[in-house]
Parts: structure tokens; C-alpha cells; sequence
């Protein structure tokens, strides 16, 4: 079992999909019922109420009464079901207390740049739940950082609070804050999705790379693999149309579960005979490279995707 998951096994839901197999993340519109509705349809592994940006103030006391209604229908349907809400400075607090008896999975609290908000927002989590007889801890949080400050802090604030499952990296207002053009190649947040990728992996927590906030499927496609080279495993969007896409990314494709398998079987026929490496064609396979494969393989058969036993989840990363 990953370290990832390890963190949540004692809270989660058994049915609910763990952090290391979301693989796509979609913010749907706060108070647009048939717009949280038909998300369901997409192929997300996680859907985010959006009650921040995507719900204008005047519309958010009818959207936080929709909430318990998407928050079930959306976990129905397997779906792992989130909740953004304001800052807790903002209209956060009325967010949480409108939406808390519908248990989302997970909340996502915007523009984090200090640890000190995500003990709060733990602490106000905690008492709702002590107020409404919930399971203690079963709420997730995650962290959506935004800001230049918030990224120099990404490990503080994802071990911030056990609840902390993962951490996301914003696209606007992060490239707002940098007084950086923002780009189809994103080449101004460069240096910001590798280091949250890096401290969220040193975290032990899921790193969710940012949205690409245009429309062409295209773009969209390159800035996933992109992504997916820095190493991350997930991706969030704005677009529906988007997490086909996106899924088929972050999954491992029929040719590289393939050619992992050739990897593992070269690296333990090699071992088997005493030697301390492998080679498979141009491949120099050393242990680091034989686990790498290893994990591939066991992302492929944790998603369905592999024909390996279902035990292989354990040894996802």
C-alpha cells in the first residue's frame, strides 16, 4: 500500500477510490443542479462543487442547499465528491456549515499560502462533525494552492493536518501572482508545478497538477503529458470534455505496461543468474529503473487496465 494511501485507509469509506487512483479532477459549477449532474457523465474520478469562482456570491446559499443531494448522487455513481469552498476569511464558514451534512469526501479551501489555514479548517471540519455525530476524520482536505508563497510552503502545508490527502496547483491566479503572461505552454508556471510536485511527493501526499484553462482538446493533451513527465499522476480541468483525455494520460497505456513487463521479467532473469543489472536493447536496467516498472505495472492493474492480480495496488507509489 502506497503512502498515500496508507494516510486515509483508516478514515476513507472502503468503496471510495483512493488518492492514488484519481487520476482527474473536475471543478462543475457551485449553483447549476444540471450542471453538477451532468458531470457525472464525463468520466471524472473526482467532481468538485465549485462554490468559489465558479458561483457568484448572490448564488451561494442556493448552491451550498444543493449539496447534499450532488454530494450523494455523485458518490452513487463511484465518484469521489468534493466541495470548494471560499476562504474561511471570506464565505467559507457559511460554506462549510451549508454543505457538511452532506459529508463530501473531500473539501478543497482556495488560495492557501500558510499552514495555519489548514489547521483551521481542520479545526472547523472537526466540529461539525462532533456536532453532527459524523465519523471523526473521514473528511478530506485539499489544499488548493495559488500563490507564489503558497508553493514555497507546499510541504508545511500538506502536513499541515492528517486530513491533507492531497494538494492542487492553480493555473490564473497563480500566474496572476507571478505578473506572469499566462500561456498555452505554461512555460510561467514551470518552476511552480515541479516544485509542488516535488514537496507533495516528499509529503507522501497526491500532487494534482493545474487545469488547462483553454479550450482546443489538443492543448490540453500536450499539457497533460507534460504533466505527466514532471511525474504527476492527476490532473484537474474546467472543461467536461477535457477528462477523457486527461484519463487516457494518466493511465498506462497498453504499449508501456508491455514494455515494463519486459523490463521486470530481463531485471529478474538477470538477478536469477547472479548478475547485478540487465540490459533490453538500448536499456541498462538497474534496480531504480526495475521499480519504476514495477509501479507501472502495478497503476495498470490497480486501474483495470493490466491483466496482473489485484494485489498489485500495493505496490502503487
Amino acid at each position: 500500500m502506497s503512502a498515500t494511501e496508507q494516510k486515509t485507509t483508516a478514515r476513507q469509506d472502503s468503496t471510495r477510490r483512493p488518492p492514488a487512483l484519481r487520476r482527474s479532477w473536475l471543478f462543475a459549477p457551485g449553483g447549476d443542479k444540471s450542471a453538477l449532474m451532468a458531470a457525472m457523465s464525463c468520466g471524472a474520478d473526482a467532481l468538485i462543487q465549485e462554490l468559489e469562482d465558479f458561483t457568484p456570491p448572490e448564488l451561494r446559499a442556493a448552491a451550498r442547499s444543493l449539496s447534499a443531494e450532488v454530494m450523494a448522487a455523485w458518490r452513487a455513481a463511484g465518484i469521489v465528491a468534493c466541495v470548494r469552498i471560499n476562504p474561511l476569511e471570506g464565505d467559507g464558514l457559511a460554506d462549510i456549515a451549508g454543505v457538511i451534512e452532506g459529508r463530501p469526501d473531500a473539501i478543497h479551501l482556495p488560495k492557501i499560502a500558510e499552514p495555519a489555514q489548514v489547521i483551521a479548517l481542520d479545526a472547523e471540519i472537526s466540529r461539525h462533525e462532533a456536532r453532527l455525530g459524523l465519523p471523526p476524520g473521514a473528511i478530506e482536505i485539499v489544499p488548493n494552492i495559488e500563490t507564489a508563497r503558497g508553493i514555497m510552503q507546499t510541504y508545511a502545508i500538506a502536513t499541515a493536518s492528517p486530513r491533507v490527502t492531497a494538494v492542487l496547483c492553480s493555473t490564473e491566479d497563480l500566474a496572476e501572482d507571478l505578473d506572469a503572461p499566462r500561456s498555452r505552454a505554461a512555460v510561467e508556471l514551470a518552476y511552480a508545478r515541479q516544485r509542488l510536485h516535488l514537496e507533495a511527493r516528499a509529503a507522501k501526499v497526491l500532487s494534482i497538477d493545474c487545469p488547462y484553462t483553454f479550450a482546443d482538446p489538443e492543448g490540453c493533451e500536450a499539457d497533460a503529458r507534460a504533466g505527466r513527465e514532471l511525474g504527476y499522476s492527476a490532473k484537474s480541468a474546467v472543461e467536461p470534455g477535457h477528462i477523457a483525455l486527461i484519463n487516457t494520460v494518466m493511465t498506462p497505456s497498453a504499449a508501456a505496461v508491455a514494455e515494463a513487463g519486459e523490463i521486470v521479467a530481463a531485471f529478474e532473469a538477470a538477478r536469477a543468474s547472479g548478475q547485478d543489472r540487465a540490459r533490453l536493447g538500448d536499456f541498462i536496467i538497474e534496480v531504480p529503473f526495475y521499480l519504476s516498472a514495477k509501479r507501472l505495472l502495478a497503476r495498470a492493474a490497480a486501474l483495470g487496465e493490466g491483466a496482473l492480480a489485484a494485489s498489485g495496488r500495493s505496490a502503487i507509489r
